[in-house]
């Protein structure tokens, strides 16, 4: 979607076709990250209290939920945060579609390292259920739906299964999620895709090493030498993230973690969005044969959390900011013109280019 574009009604929702000077899925990717128009989006910031003496830090867009205008849950990828192109592009992108939106950081990923020395992790779904809960109270009538990108992705999924036929979204996105956690740390560690293995270990081992300096003495053995030796994004879940989390290892989190297993037990309209060539994750994450309420959308192309379309390097079109506010306005009461954006035919729609 181009800054300043509405969804119009001649607009094709149900097929992704790469830029055809982005066919490579690390073009898809990178291009993504780097090179998308740093849009205006007017935030405000609150703290939010956790049960347990935690905190987080909510960014609320300018759009008002209210009765008529449903409430956007977005969630992020593993050390995102309000300024992550993706969190950008879509609450731009849902605000002109008439929602209101609001990202929920995970710990520690605001800037500021969070007061306990835990942090977040893949299957982390309480704090969500903790946010949502306190969504429900101060907007008793508004519809909510979430968007989870990448980790936020598996964390959403997970929550929705979990949650069943008692789950209080009304629609829920998932892009590029990891769904089955150890394939994806094995896909990650391969070729090309360990160079965002060494960018994504760079953030998390440097967090952990202002961890170590504000809580002392901390609950793990670690010293600052044993994170910075670590070499693989499987290392650092084996020696920090599991143990800091409950879990026995890293097999452990992966097992328990990954929202594969729960996607049977959603019943609300959900929509998974995957690329085949995902440099971030292995084949089998993808599910074969989802029922319905789940759908997917599968594409030959379209990277990681990419999905750049458009016939020119200078008027890229950014698909997600076109398929999912029309998916949530399919399955959602809003104020918005209904005949603005085209429903997505139902059923899966796989192997588009």
């Amino acid at each position: 979607m181009q800054a300043g574009e509405r969804v119009s009604q001649n607009t094709d929702l149900s097929a992704f076709k790469p830029a055809w000077w982005l066919k490579n899925c690390h073009l898809q990717t990178i291009f993504a990250k780097y090179l998308a128009p740093k849009l205006p989006v007017a935030l405000t910031a609150e703290l939010f209290d956790l049960p347990d003496g935690d905190e987080l830090m909510l960014h609320w867009g300018s759009v008002q939920p209210n009765a008529q205008t449903p409430l956007v849950l977005l969630l992020h990828g593993l050390e995102g945060n309000f300024r992550s192109h993706y969190v950008r592009g879509m609450m731009h992108s849902l605000q002109r579609q008439g929602f209101a939106c609001m990202l929920m950081h995970f710990r520690g990923c605001h800037g500021e390292a969070n007061k306990l020395p835990r942090a977040y992790h893949s299957g982390d779904t309480a704090d969500v259920g903790v946010v949502i809960r306190m969504l429900q109270q101060r907007f008793p009538n508004t519809p909510l739906a979430a968007v989870g990108f990448s980790l936020g992705g598996n964390v959403l999924m997970k929550y929705c299964g979990e949650q069943a036929e008692h789950c209080p979204l009304q629609a829920a996105v998932a892009v590029s999620a990891p769904l089955q956690l150890s394939a994806s740390a094995d896909r990650i560690n391969q070729g090309f895709s360990r160079v965002y293995q060494r960018y994504l270990l760079g953030r998390l081992k440097a967090t952990m090493q202002r961890k170590l300096k504000k809580h002392q003495p901390f609950p793990l053995p670690l010293s600052t030498a044993d994170v910075q030796q670590l070499r693989t994004i499987r290392q650092f879940d084996d020696l920090l993230t599991a143990p800091l989390h409950g879990f026995a290892d890293a097999a452990d989190y992966y097992n328990k973690a990954s929202a594969k297993p729960y996607l049977a037990r959603i019943t609300k309209p959900c929509l998974l969005i995957h690329a085949k060539d995902d440099p971030f994750l292995a084949p089998s994450v993808i599910p074969s044969q989802p029922q319905p309420p789940l759908q997917l959308l599968l594409s030959n192309h379209g990277g990681h959390v990419g999905f750049i379309s458009g016939g020119s390097p200078w008027r890229p079109t950014y698909w997600l900011d076109l398929i999912i506010p029309a998916f949530l306005q399919q399955h959602l009461r809003s104020n918005t013109d209904a005949n603005s954006i085209p429903a997505i035919e139902p059923g899966n729609i796989t192997g588009i280019d």
